[in-house]
């Protein structure tokens, strides 16, 4: 039954040599969208991805067909891959016992310390204090330390900062105006009401000094107030498992049933909306047991794996992702014709482009908002973000055609979803200071406003990439190239979290939503090559890289700096000064960084599957695991030195040997066609796209518009092989 798959070969596989739709000279065309009309649908030629690694013919199939048939897990820091495990609480006693013992022993020594800072009275009234609360009185009353002129206030908050993190001092007036004490309270921890003798508020809501004159009605600072115990670690570390859903919506649901800000969480990096993935989150301060109770109300959302860690996740802090996609309905011409596309894919590799989701879905793409804020048009960029957008659904497009019409800001944020975080920060600002543009954008969180500008040079990265290739080819390194030294050890796979240098310069992202993470490699690694370093033959082609514009990056020694130049000389864009006075949208204000201009999938397995039934899942999910109760290994580590040049190459010899005679067959029957699938697992490195993998071992558009009109050929071609089949 499979084989009549290989009976229909597909349309000749688009042009080595050309792009495979427009050509590339739109590159030079401005950024500046049509006046009064909406764009179409964001074509990968739009953003400067119009060529190929290799000239092997690809083959037909469907790429997130089901969005189980996208899996990611994250790799951690540690090379360890990130799955769901275990639902099990940690251990929350474990260290306590040996912190208990080490306090006992050091109290003795830190009540001598304040004694010999405030005086025997006071060493008194504080080691009753411990004792009360000591004995499990969480509503013990404050105290109010003694009087003297002679103390320094500040060295006593220092000493309890220091000492005793579970209390909090502050200072306030006796009745006679002069005299000022500290004053010490336990620190309260969720869901702790204080009383009224707490806050010296009594029950007609009146201050008092009572007897001793001192004003005890100042209600104390709460911030920073949740006691945590010693011997844990104060960030809650666990895997956040989500389908279908970007990283930012799962957050979203979960801080809204925590009663917790979305910034309260941390993580290395967002992941595909249309996918199953796994990641790493912190929280500060949640107990474990808060987040397990809600995997019972959560939907599409599991979260495990919990442990207690002393630092919060950032973004940047991942080596990777591995990557499971299986591409149903494949058609081509033979069983090794694939075979072939995807040694090709693990030899040669591929253009290591900025895929279509660093430009966003919008009809309005990212890159263009960032070229208004690079040329300091506030207005225009506020209108890009607001204005109505093709193929957002007609009630969305309604309210922002509203808005256009009336200006109506009250309307308008009443309407727009907390998802849409740009435009309800743009319009609470603009009421606030209305024709203030400039203000309305620096009210949108800094992350999603860099990546405007982040996505404007990525745009001319691609472009950059696509004339290297067409113009060179991918075989040999030119004269004029930029590679990484020989001589430098770039350490890859580390990432260090400079969201701002000190002299205020953003450094460049690598990440496709948030943007505050360092170049690949420092800017120093870099050099143009000239006529001797080609007849020592030193570098390869996959040392070549191309700089993504800063202050201090380096341009090619070739032809292809001519394109940085011409594109944004068009769009009005100035690569060597600013023409406003905004740092952060100026690219004269960043360092730059430079990206590989081939990129190779990493430990690349493959195989090919049968199957009769789209519904079918053809990956065994994390969920899928832990529901049938297989103990399997947490966080398995990758092969040592995954990111290592050495490592791709010996992959080689391994990779892809999977059976093809042996291939699996799921759900089949002997009424329908048996359907043929591939599935692929390989990792990348953060920075890198998997689409783009896919891209080029199909020689195909990942675009949406070409995915789904490529879906309706595949389902007439499926119809037609059932009837068929039924009437012979």
């Amino acid at each position: 039954m499979r084989c009549r798959h290989f009976l229909n070969p597909i349309l000749s596989p688009l042009s080595f040599a050309k792009p495979p739709s427009r050509p590339l000279a739109s590159r030079g065309s401005t950024v500046a969208p049509p006046p009064a009309q909406l764009r179409a649908a964001l074509a990968e030629p739009d953003v400067g991805i119009s060529r190929f690694a290799n000239s092997l013919p690809g083959f037909s199939g469907a790429l997130k067909q089901r969005y189980s048939d996208f899996v990611v897990h994250e790799v951690a820091r540690d090379g360890t891959l990130v799955r769901l495990t275990s639902f099990d609480l940690p251990d929350e006693r474990v260290g306590a016992e040996e912190e208990e013992e080490e306090a006992d022993v050091d109290l003795s020594h830190v009540l001598e310390s304040f004694r010999l800072l405030c005086g025997d009275a006071d060493c008194d009234t504080l080691r009753g204090f411990l004792l009360r609360v000591s004995e499990g009185d969480s509503n013990v009353l404050p105290i109010i330390l003694s009087a003297d002129a002679d103390k320094a206030h500040r060295s006593v908050h220092d000493f309890f900062k220091r000492n005793f993190m579970f209390l909090v001092t502050d200072t306030v007036e006796h009745s006679d105006g002069v005299q000022r004490c500290i004053r010490v309270r336990l620190r309260p921890g969720p869901g702790r009401r204080r009383n009224a003798g707490e806050t010296g508020v009594n029950r007609k809501g009146m201050g008092s000094s009572g007897s001793s004159g001192w004003r005890d009605d100042r209600p104390f600072d709460s911030r920073s107030s949740i006691a945590w115990p010693y011997h844990l670690g104060k960030f809650l570390r666990f895997h956040l498992y989500k389908e279908n859903k970007d990283t930012q919506e799962a957050l979203r649901v979960i801080g809204k049933m925590l009663g917790l800000q979305p910034k309260s969480f941390g993580f290395a990096g967002t992941k595909d909306k249309r996918a199953i993935t796994t990641q790493q989150v912190t929280l500060l301060k949640v107990h474990a047991s808060r987040l397990a109770d809600l995997n019972s109300k959560l939907i599409g959302i599991k979260v495990g794996d919990f442990d207690y860690v002393k630092e919060r996740l950032v973004l940047g802090q991942l080596m990777g992702n591995r990557f499971t996609i299986t591409l149903r309905s494949v058609v081509a011409e033979s069983e090794d014709l694939i075979k072939a596309a995807i040694d090709g894919l693990i030899k040669g590799g591929f253009i290591n482009y900025y895929g279509l989701q660093r430009f966003g879905s919008a009809s309005v793409p990212n890159h263009l908002i960032g070229a208004a804020l690079l040329r300091g048009e506030w207005e225009s960029a506020v209108n890009l973000i607001l204005d109505p957008k093709e193929g957002e659904c007609d009630d969305m497009n309604g309210v922002r055609e509203h808005y256009e019409e009336h200006g109506d800001i009250d309307v308008a944020i009443r309407n727009f979803p907390r998802r849409l975080i740009a435009e309800r920060a743009i319009l609470q600002r603009l009421k606030k200071y209305p024709g203030n543009y400039l203000q309305a954008l620096m009210a949108i969180p800094r992350t999603l406003r860099l990546m405007y500008v982040h996505s404007y040079q990525s745009y001319l990265w691609n472009h950059a990439a696509s004339m290297r290739v067409g113009k060179y080819g991918t075989t040999q390194v030119v004269e004029g190239d930029l590679v990484y030294r020989k001589e430098c050890h770039f350490g890859e796979g580390t990432v260090t979290d400079t969201s701002e240098d000190a002299d205020g310069r953003t450094n460049l992202s690598e990440m496709d939503i948030s943007c505050e993470t360092v170049p690949e490699e420092t800017i120093q690694s870099v050099k143009i090559t000239d006529s001797e370093d080609l007849l020592k033959a030193i570098y390869k082609f996959e040392d070549v890289v191309l700089p993504l514009p800063g202050s201090e990056t380096l341009f090619p020694g070739n032809e292809v700096a001519g394109i940085y130049h011409e594109i944004t000389k068009k769009d009005g864009i100035s690569l060597t000064e600013s023409i406003h006075g905004v740092k952060e949208f100026s690219i004269t204000s960043m360092k730059g960084g430079y990206r590989r201009v081939i990129q190779r999938p990493i430990d690349l397995e493959w195989d090919l599957v049968t199957y009769t039934d789209d519904k079918t899942p053809l990956v065994e999910t994390d969920l899928d695991v832990l529901s049938k109760a297989e103990s399997l290994k947490a966080n398995e580590p990758l092969s040592t030195g995954v990111f290592s040049c050495t490592s791709q190459e010996d992959s080689l010899h391994t990779s892809g040997a999977t059976s093809l005679v042996e291939t699996k067959s799921i759900g089949s029957s002997d009424l329908l066609p048996d359907l043929l699938a591939v599935k692929l697992d390989f990792t990348l490195p953060a920075s890198s796209y998997a689409t783009m993998a896919i891209r080029e071992l199909m020689k195909t558009s990942t675009s949406v518009d070409h995915q789904n009109s490529e879906y309706i050929k595949l389902l007439k071609l499926q119809q037609h092989a059932s009837f068929v089949n039924l009437t012979s």
